[in-house]
C-alpha cells in the first residue's frame, strides 16, 4: 500500500465525540512509551504526524488520521497510567474502552507489545478483554532493533505460549522497528487486505 495522503482529522475525548462517518478504522494501542507514535509516523511516512515523546502517556485523546481519503488510522491513548480499573475494564481509560467496544466501523486493533520485555500482565489483560468484547486484533512487537534475531524469536514464542493458555488460534503477529523500518510493509499489507475484503463484501 502506498500512502499518498495522511491528514489529521480530529481529537475526541470520548465515543460520542468521534467522527460520524463510514470510513473503516484501524486502531493502534499499547502501553505508554511502547513506541506507538513512532510507529504511526513510520507507517504514514510523516515524521511529525503523531507526537513523539520520551515521557509516557503523551497521547491523551483519541486521535483520528484519514489515510488516502479511504480509511482512518486511530491513535489511542497508552494504557498503564490511567485510573484504577473498574469491573472488567483494566488500566486504560473509559473513553478508550467505550471506543473499542462500541465503535461499529472499527475493523482491527493493533496491540503494540515491547519486544524487550517478558509478557506483561497489563498487556495480557487487555488482550483477554478484547477477546471478551469480540474485538478483532493483531499484535505488533516493537523496538525489535534492540534485540538479536534469536532473542526476538524467543520473546515472540514466549508470548505466544503465554497466550496459548487461553487462546488456541493465535492472532496475526508482526514485528516492527521505527529505526530499521521493519514491519511497515507487512502491517500496511494487512490493512490493505482487510480493505479489499470490505470492498468485496460491498460488491
Amino acid at each position: 500500500m502506498k500512502i499518498k495522503s495522511a491528514e489529521f482529522e480530529v481529537s475526541a475525548p470520548d465515543l460520542r465525540s468521534c467522527p460520524q462517518w463510514a470510513l473503516p478504522e484501524f486502531a493502534f494501542i499499547g502501553r505508554s512509551n511502547v513506541g506507538k507514535s513512532s510507529l504511526v509516523n513510520l507507517l504514514t511516512e510523516r515524521r511529525e504526524l503523531a507526537k513523539v515523546s520520551d515521557a509516557p502517556g503523551k497521547t491523551q485523546l483519541i486521535n483520528f488520521f484519514v489515510i488516502n481519503g479511504t480509511w482512518c488510522l486511530v491513535d489511542l491513548p497508552g494504557y498503564g497510567f490511567a485510573a484504577v480499573a473498574k469491573q472488567r475494564r483494566i488500566e486504560f481509560n473509559d473513553a478508550v474502552a467505550g471506543f473499542l467496544s462500541g465503535r461499529r466501523n472499527l475493523r482491527c486493533v493493533f496491540v503494540l507489545i515491547d519486544s524487550r520485555l517478558p509478557p506483561q500482565p497489563i498487556d495480557l489483560g487487555l488482550l483477554q478483554w478484547l477477546e471478551g468484547e469480540g474485538v478483532a486484533y493483531a499484535l505488533i512487537f516493537t523496538k525489535t532493533d534492540k534485540l538479536s534475531a534469536s532473542k526476538l524469536k524467543d520473546a515472540v514464542e514466549t508470548f505466544k505460549k503465554t497466550m496459548g493458555g487461553w487462546r488456541s488460534d493465535l492472532p496475526l503477529i508482526f514485528t516492527s522497528s521505527s529505526k530499521s523500518r521493519v514491519g511497515r510493509a507487512d502491517i500496511l499489507g494487512c490493512i490493505e487486505n482487510i480493505l479489499l475484503e470490505i470492498n468485496r463484501d460491498k460488491g
